[in-house]
Order: structure tokens, then sequence, then C-alpha cells
């Protein structure tokens, strides 16, 4: 953004630590969204409402005020998603899995989670170098946001109340 939009890196730092108050917002907001839709619809919509403001990235152009605002709307809203999501993930995680495999469990979803990012990092360069930055960011950021389809036919997104405790074997 520096580079190819002529932002100051001060400035688009600023506007790119709105994410941390979007995700303050979400943290605070989740249990209320879960408590009025259900846990499967508030899970659901983290999972699109995380990716889905990015896609205000690659539109971003023009004057340098529109830029930082499509930036800031972008960042602010996907923080507020992720908590969302993230939030909502854990308390299904915590219900469906039993006590004695939650550990193995988490550090598995841990690393692969943090494990893919630096792979993801490489394949984004790589991307934006053969395809053009803007074009790198429509593809990822639409895979980002169709990544929810998966989700969809699973009964995730009609499960109101978080299921009774696992029982391990």
């Amino acid at each position: 953004a520096v580079d190819e939009l002529g932002l100051n890196p001060g400035t688009l730092g600023l506007v790119v630590g709105a994410g941390a108050l979007g995700s303050l917002l979400g943290s605070v907001v989740s249990g209320r969204i879960v408590r009025a839709v259900g846990i499967g619809p508030a899970f659901t919509l983290g999972a699109v409402a995380f990716p889905a403001p990015l896609v205000l990235v690659p539109l971003a152009g023009g004057p340098t005020p529109l830029v930082l605002t499509a930036f800031f709307a972008a960042e602010f809203g996907a923080g507020l998603g992720v908590m969302l999501l993230d939030i909502s993930a854990g308390s299904l995680q915590a219900a469906v899995i039993p006590d004695a495999l939650r550990s193995r469990v988490t550090g598995a979803f841990r690393t692969v989670n943090y494990g893919v990012r630096p792979l993801g990092a490489l394949a984004g360069g790589f991307l934006g170098s053969a395809l053009g930055l803007r074009p790198a960011l429509w593809l990822v950021t639409v895979a980002a946001v169709l990544g929810v389809l998966w989700l969809l036919p699973s009964p995730i997104p009609r499960l109101r109340r978080l299921p009774g405790p696992a029982q391990s074997d």
C-alpha cells in the first residue's frame, strides 16, 4: 500500500490498527450476538464477517482519505468478525471435545492454524509477483469469502445452543 498507493507508513499503520479496535468491540458484543441468534448462527456470521470486509482492500483506490477509510473499515470489520468467529469456535470446541482430548485437539488446531501462515505468506508473495498485487488480493479475498461454503450444509448454522459435554472413551 505504501508503494502502490503512495501512503505514509505511519498513517497506514494507524489505520491498520483499526483491526484491534474491531477485535475489542467483537469480543464485547459476541456474547450478546450468541444470545440473540444462537451459537451456530453466530459462528457462521463470524465466518462471513471475518473475510467479507477485506474486499474493500483490493477495491481501495482514489484519493488518500478514501483509501484510508476503506482500509480502516476492512480492518475494523475483519477484527470484529474474527473475534465473533474465534469466541464461537472456542465455545463449540469446549462443548464437543472431551476433556481428555481437549489439549491435544487444541494443540493440533493451533499447529495447523499458525503453521500454515508462513505458507500463506509465501503463496501470497508468489501470487502478487505472478499476477500483480490487486489481482492477487482479489483472488485470495474471494477465496476467503467463499471458504464459508463448506459450513453451510453442516448442522452448525442451525445450532442454537451448545451441545452437552462430550464424553471420552
